[in-house]
């Protein structure tokens, strides 16, 4: 479990991370979960060895506001989100359309598991799955 989160809201995305910017904290990476119907969004700052993190719940039909503009790194992460999640980004800095690290002809947002036949599959193994055959 994740010590120091605050749960915010879409609309205060901006307003949070700069006030984590102007107390000193620095950008370390955002991850993202795709729980069906909302991407679960974290962000995480550091500041002295200590870390805090941001959390909010994205509708898959709306938006999530770019930080870029606060802080240059995070359109790494949210080009990814783009690309692998289908996390929709409005402000990115720099936009990659989907190509940051998916090549033309990947599969589009192959972690994104409203996509029927992309998403992860698991196979359940069972004792004949030791001689070869996993069972699906």
């Amino acid at each position: 479990m994740l010590e120091n989160v605050s749960v915010i809201s879409i609309d205060h995305i901006h307003e949070q991370v700069w006030l984590l910017k102007q107390d000193g904290y620095r950008f370390v990476t955002m991850t993202c979960c795709d729980e069906g119907e909302a991407h679960d969004v974290l962000y995480h700052f550091d500041k002295n060895y200590g870390l805090k993190h941001l959390r909010v719940k994205v509708p898959k039909n709306t938006a999530l506001p770019s930080i870029s503009g606060i802080y240059f790194a995070a359109l790494l992460v949210e080009n990814e989100m783009k690309d692998l999640l289908g996390v929709a980004v409005n402000g990115m800095l720099i936009d990659f359309q989907g190509h940051f690290i998916l090549a033309e002809g990947a599969p589009k947002t192959p972690l994104n598991k409203s996509v029927p036949g992309i998403g992860i599959q698991i196979q359940e193994k069972t004792p004949a799955a030791a001689e070869g055959t996993v069972k699906s």
